[in-house]
């Protein structure tokens, strides 16, 4: 393995690469690729592995241009690349904050930009960025890039890139049709999907709610989780709400997501799912692919997924590489198990009387000082360590924002810490200190 990459490798923390990342990396870097794999498979790392061996230190202009269809995979590829430690300047460009900031940090063109269609087409027609120099073009989750009527704003995008010598087109669909104007013509095809419908490793069950509204149905059946991490999904951003006001009247910890959200929202949302502090997700098919969550180990389809499709999406968030989970179709008196679920789910029984959710046993805390005051996650555990007096396995995940940063704490620890660093100063800084 060439040292690059090893050296990256290490810098995550991965002793071997998934047998999807190393028949990538085998297949070279001179021709184009499509690459289909499922959401959470590891291909993230899979297409940046390569950029290592292929760009060049000191040039100063765009050398990987990186297309992604939701804000949040376009952040998460960011995070990803950068903790391989490669040394490249990269921006990741998206809509839903000042363009003026990414504007003055464009100026010094990156060589990767990682962006959104209808973003990097603002940053073209403002002449902000100059894609001439762009030799390798990466279309992440291009499946969903065009179910979300991103057409043309790739025709446009692609018509800028002059000296693209290599892409490479990802996606979770095998039944993808290849537009003429990406240029992809004889690629090297790898596919990970299952040709099953039903990963091996997933259990499917039938809920039955006794009434047309499934709230309680809901809350009876997360208390027989036993607290193990849950993703509803909802048809619609006004049903996500309902779910998740419900939940938090019942004392559930959970966290809401849907596309009208703002993207703060959307980030601390995502924070504290995968710090662990809220278990419990509600969200549209937003979250079915193209998010940075971890695997979780029950999927609720507190709604029928509208097609089969939506449907294999949603059940891949969990039960993913060898691993097991559970699927729950909660079904009124009205409604019946959809025909292209061809395996007979199993009965889940619930209890006449219901048990309260598990409790997480970490909590959020939010320090307002983030990336733009140049706090960085080291700042923030040292500081946690040292002022809040907290021991390793005292604190969890760690994620700084733009303008803040988030904490997982083992809940039982939080008052006192919040006694010891009240007044304290982080990297010299005045900063607040509250939970979520």
């Amino acid at each position: 393995m060439n040292d690059l990459i090893s050296n990256a490798l290490a810098n995550v923390g991965i002793p071997a690469l998934n047998e999807m990342q190393q028949a990538v990396l085998d297949a070279g870097t001179t021709k184009d690729m499509v690459l289909l794999s499922p959401t959470g498979s590891g291909k993230t790392l899979a297409f940046l592995l390569p950029l290592l061996t292929t760009m060049r230190q000191g040039e100063a202009s765009i050398q990987t241009l990186i297309v992604a269809p939701s804000r949040e995979l376009a952040l998460q590829i960011e995070t990803v690349f950068r903790s391989l430690g490669a040394g490249y300047k990269i921006n990741c460009v998206y809509g839903g904050h000042p363009i003026r900031t990414e504007k003055k940090s464009l100026e010094h063109p990156p060589a990767v930009l990682i962006g959104t269609p209808g973003r990097i087409v603002d940053h073209l027609d403002r002449g902000n960025i100059n894609l001439d120099t762009v030799r390798t073009l990466i279309l992440d989750e291009f499946d969903k890039t065009l179910e979300l009527g991103f057409l043309s704003q790739l025709k446009e995008i692609l018509s800028h890139l002059p000296g693209v010598r290599r892409r490479v087109l990802t996606s979770a669909t095998e039944a993808i049709n290849i537009p003429a104007f990406t240029g992809i013509t004889a690629p090297v095809r790898l596919s990970f999907l299952s040709g099953t419908r039903q990963s091996k490793g997933l259990t499917v069950y039938v809920v039955q709610s006794p009434v047309k509204d499934k709230l309680e149905t809901l809350y009876k059946l997360l208390g027989e989780l036993k607290g193990g991490s849950a993703l509803i999904f909802c048809n619609l951003r006004e049903a996500v709400e309902r779910v998740s006001s419900y939940l938090t009247e019942m004392g559930v910890d959970n966290e809401h997501f849907h596309g009208g959200m703002e993207q703060p929202e959307r980030e601390k949302a995502l924070s504290h799912f995968r710090n662990g502090s809220a278990t419990v997700f509600i969200s549209t098919d937003l979250a079915a692919r193209g998010l940075d969550i971890p695997e979780v180990k029950n999927v609720i389809h507190y709604h029928l997924p509208l097609n089969e499709e939506a449907y294999i999406h949603r059940n891949g968030r969990t039960a993913r590489m060898h691993a097991e989970g559970n699927a729950f179709l909660i079904l009124n008196e009205i409604e019946t198990i959809p025909e292209y679920i061809e395996r007979e789910p199993e009965e889940f029984f619930l209890p006449e009387k219901a048990k309260q959710p598990l409790r997480s046993e970490w909590v959020t805390l939010t320090i307002n000082r983030g990336k733009r005051d140049k706090l960085s996650k080291k700042d923030v555990v040292g500081f946690l360590f040292q002022k809040g007096g907290l021991t390793k396995d005292e604190l969890g995940v760690v994620e700084v924002k733009e303008s803040c940063s988030y904490a997982a704490v083992k809940r039982d620890k939080l008052p006192d810490l919040l006694k010891h660093i009240r007044d304290e100063k982080i990297k010299n800084m005045k900063a607040k200190f509250n939970q979520k």
